[in-house]
Parts: structure tokens; C-alpha cells; sequence
């Protein structure tokens, strides 16, 4: 899509934002600029475009019904410009309030009956008549010295004591951290060492009952070897006996 032709989706799509935008109070920016980002455009031009479309769709309802788009949430507010004598007695109704203790901005909310947005725009217009006319402020206003742009040496100290308690906490916090990896390696160190001593241990039980059983084994060997030179003696025995027997009778 070129940047300069907006699809009916697109536009359906800024109304959209703007009636979210509007539904949660929010300002109207916030919804040009969400736009643009989605579309790749300047979000001036989207306002831009936005307000012109309102005045093509409020003289073409057609097209508006066409978009689905509910024209009752996208009417433009119409600038109540002030007359000169309008001007000149908000003037003076506020600085009677001023001059009798109250601020500009107590005064115009004053005045506006606590209409938050007539409050600005009185308060504008009393800063913009001010400027424009470089007319003096009532005297009850308190005018306070610049600060010194120079530090004294007390505000050196602070600074730098300030400074010295920074160090000193990220040392703190280092060191701190430090040992915290000391000594999980450490942890980590003797759990492998416990459980490196448990396998041998389970080995040398292994290996002593290996042992016990070599050993019953050999004293069986042993046992059954005596039994058997005991035999083979005891027969040989015998065998003798009977030749000499033989012998004598002969």
C-alpha cells in the first residue's frame, strides 16, 4: 500500500483506536501515534488526516455507514474563542483572587467551578494575555532568588561523603557477593567429596565381603585337601599291612 492512499481497513482500523482511546480517557496522540506505528506513517500526518476525515465522513454519512463507523464518537470540538471583553474580565476576576491569596491556578479552578479543563484553558489564556500584553503580575506573588549556580564547600562535603557511602555500599555488595560464590563452590566441593567417600565405602564393603568369601573358599580347599591326604594315607595304611600279613605267613 502507498503512504499517501489509506484502504477502508485502514481507516476503519484509526477510528477504531481512536473510539479505544477515547473509551479510557486517554488523549487522542496516543492513538495517532499507534497508528503510525502499525502503518508507517508521521503521526501528524495521522491526526492530520484524521480530522479532515471526520468533516468528508460527517458530509458523506453514507460512506460512514459504509465503514461502520458511529460518527456520535468522532465529533470535532469547536474552539470557543474569547471576545476582547470576555478577555478583559477574566483578567480582572483573576487577579482579584490573586491579589486576595490565591493562586492563578486555585483562581481559574475557581472561576472554571471545578471544571478541570476550563481551568487549563483559563489558565492558559491568563499566562497568554500576560505574555502577550507584558502586563506586571498582582504584587502577592512571592518571587524567589534563582539558586546559586556555584556550590559552596558544604555542598562539596555532602557530595562527596555521598559518594564515599556509594563506594563503600557497592563494596559492601561486591564482597558480599563474592562470598556468596565462595561458598556455594565450597558447598559444591564437600557434596562431591561426600559422596566420592560413600563410593569407596560402599567398595570396600564390596571388596571385604569378596575377601570373606575367597576365604571360606580356600578353607574349604584347604579342609578338603586334609581330608584327602588323611584318606589316601589311611589307605595306604591298610595296603601295607595286608603285604606284611602276606609276608609272615608265607
Amino acid at each position: 500500500m502507498k503512504k499517501g492512499l489509506w484502504a477502508d481497513e485502514e481507516v476503519k482500523s484509526l477510528f477504531a483506536s481512536v473510539e479505544r482511546i477515547k473509551a479510557k480517557s486517554g488523549a487522542l496522540k496516543e492513538a495517532f501515534l499507534l497508528h503510525a506505528q502499525k502503518y508507517s506513517r508521521q503521526p501528524n500526518s495521522v491526526r492530520n488526516y484524521y480530522y479532515h476525515e471526520v468533516d468528508n465522513l460527517w458530509k458523506d454519512k453514507q460512506r460512514a455507514m459504509k465503514l461502520q463507523i458511529d460518527l456520535k464518537k468522532h465529533q470535532k470540538s469547536k474552539i470557543d474563542y474569547f471576545s476582547k471583553e470576555q478577555e478583559e474580565d477574566l483578567m480582572k476576576k483573576i487577579n482579584r483572587l490573586v491579589i486576595g491569596g490565591s493562586s492563578v491556578r486555585k483562581a481559574c479552578f475557581t472561576l472554571a467551578n471545578g471544571d478541570v479543563g476550563v481551568m487549563l484553558r483559563y489558565q492558559n489564556k491568563y499566562r497568554n494575555f500576560h505574555s502577550k500584553n507584558k502586563v506586571e503580575k498582582p504584587d502577592n506573588i512571592i518571587k524567589f532568588a534563582r539558586k546559586k549556580e556555584v556550590l559552596s564547600e558544604s555542598d562539596i562535603n555532602s557530595l562527596f561523603l555521598g559518594l564515599v557511602r556509594l563506594v563503600k555500599k557497592s563494596a559492601v555488595e561486591e564482597a558480599s557477593e563474592k562470598m556468596k560464590s565462595e561458598l556455594e563452590k565450597a558447598n559444591s566441593m564437600l557434596r562431591k567429596a561426600i559422596v566420592e567417600i560413600g563410593e569407596k565405602d560402599e567398595q570396600i564393603a564390596r571388596l571385604k565381603s569378596m575377601f570373606a568369601k575367597v576365604k571360606d573358599e580356600n578353607k574349604k580347599l584347604m579342609d578338603g585337601a586334609v581330608k584327602s591326604n588323611c584318606d589316601k594315607a589311611s589307605k595306604l595304611r591298610k595296603k601295607l599291612a595286608g603285604k606284611s600279613k602276606t609276608v609272615v605267613e608265607g
